[in-house]
């Protein structure tokens, strides 16, 4: 499915970032992530702020060219053909450096991969689904003889909401929820029923979940298209609003979990990989500092207690919000050190950047920060003070200092998001013909 992580780091085979260089035997699916501009029907999603600014640019640049070109055949002002032409040519320059990374996204970023081999490029969207479920059942049916582990990301329901006829209306919550709807029948009747037709239903660890809440901003007219968080205040890539990071989790283990037990612990995404090391009768490795924690004691009724006492909540490389559950008395605080500056300002969300900023003139930082007892108010609505909450001041001097903890263990690393690792690049560009006719349907034709 939808690695999101890339693929090349200095050239265009080394895949330095490709899942089989990161403990997966086999692949299949996208390396980058899905946008509007892989169906080529909506608004642009890429850095749609910053496309704009670069049209505004152009734009000038090609008045001031073609008001240059007007004076000087009507002979209004002197000026030399020079300057005319080298005005042309680092316009188009221009042009061609910005548009190459976001008028061809569909040609560059929406491709598929088996293995290490581009097989469709650009991606017919409305079929990858399918084709990535059907590769799933055949995975599950070549290793059902043996342990494995298949991690499947599906496109739904993420934007542009790709959903087939059989699906469109169905649901009372328009086209997101059909997408819903549609996932859900997917993991159902694909891959839940391969598990059970092969008899591996109760050997067979299953764990469904969402990477992060619904992404408020998108939206296409009055449409809301991201998502609905219910009681939970903000949401995706806000860092640290409930909304954003609170999701359910389903796990299903016939004859070893019971059924239909809920479990009101924290937990993250981060604790699949102590889960699955311990499953497969292996060690996490002890010479860095793993967050994850097994989730099999608090499944399994041994423990009671999540084993996360504080989670630290980043937007980018900023830490924006601490979780803190506090093991004597079961209270849940949550302080904020920054927050999103919501557009407009009661609208709880990013609407007219399209998505939150991590840092600048769209956060504000607080002094003290925000703190919100999540055991009596979930929805973060009537942040605690001083004067309002007794144990105001020891609740952030115990938080303080398991921020200093926490930042002792980060080891730093080159900057993923800065201007230059942004930028497009051709001599990394994954492309299955001769760059730059970087075109295939390897599918279609093995079929």
């Amino acid at each position: 499915g939808k690695w999101h992580m890339g693929v090349n780091c200095k050239s265009r085979r080394d895949h330095c970032h490709h899942p089989s260089n990161h403990g997966f035997d086999y692949f299949y699916g996208m390396p980058f992530t899905l946008l509007n501009e892989c169906q080529g029907t909506d608004d642009p999603e890429l850095a749609k702020s910053l496309q704009d600014t670069y049209w505004l640019y152009t734009e000038m640049i090609i008045f001031a060219v073609l008001s240059l070109l007007i004076g000087k055949l009507t002979n209004l002002f002197s000026v030399k053909w020079k300057i005319i032409i080298y005005l042309a040519i680092c316009g188009l320059l221009y042009f061609i450096s910005w548009f190459s990374s976001y008028g061809f996204t569909k040609y560059w970023n929406c491709i598929l991969m088996r293995n290490h081999d581009i097989t469709e490029q650009p991606m017919n969207l409305e079929k990858t689904t399918s084709k990535m479920l059907k590769e799933a059942v055949s995975f599950i049916e070549r290793n059902k003889h043996r342990p494995f582990l298949l991690f499947v990301s599906l496109l739904h329901v993420h934007t542009p909401l790709v959903t087939t006829a059989r699906f469109q209306g169905r649901s009372k919550h328009g086209l997101y929820g059909d997408n819903v709807e549609e996932m859900d029948w997917m993991v159902g009747k694909w891959l839940l029923d391969v598990i059970d037709k092969e008899g591996l239903k109760n050997t067979t660890f299953i764990y469904f979940a969402s990477d992060h809440g619904g992404s408020l901003e998108a939206h296409r007219g009055n449409a809301q298209f991201g998502g609905w968080n219910g009681i939970y205040k903000g949401g995706k890539g806000m860092g640290g609003w409930e909304g954003g990071i609170r999701v359910p989790g389903i796990v299903r283990w016939p004859g070893v979990l019971p059924a239909g037990r809920v479990i009101n612990e924290l937990t993250s995404l981060m604790d699949i990989f102590p889960t699955v090391v311990q499953l497969a009768g292996g060690a996490v490795p002890q010479d860095r500092i793993i967050d994850g924690r097994t989730l099999l004691p608090l499944l399994m009724g041994t423990a009671q207690r999540s084993g996360h006492e504080f989670m630290f909540h980043y937007c980018g490389v900023f830490l924006h919000a601490v979780r803190w559950h506090q093991k004597d008395s079961g209270t849940i605080w949550k302080a904020h050190y920054a927050t999103p500056v919501f557009q407009p300002e009661t609208s709880g969300a990013c609407f007219e950047r399209g998505i939150c900023p991590c840092f600048g003139e769209g956060i504000t930082h607080h002094n003290p920060p925000l703190l919100f007892d999540l055991s009596q108010d979930p929805s973060e609505a009537n942040p605690l003070s001083a004067d309002t909450e007794s144990l105001f001041d020891a609740v952030m001097r115990r938080i303080g200092k398991a921020v200093e903890e926490h930042r002792k263990t980060l080891t730093p690393v080159p900057q993923q998001l800065s201007p230059y690792n942004n930028i497009w690049k051709p001599w990394l560009q994954p492309c299955c013909g001769t760059f730059p006719f970087c075109w295939c349907d390897e599918e279609n034709t093995e079929a």
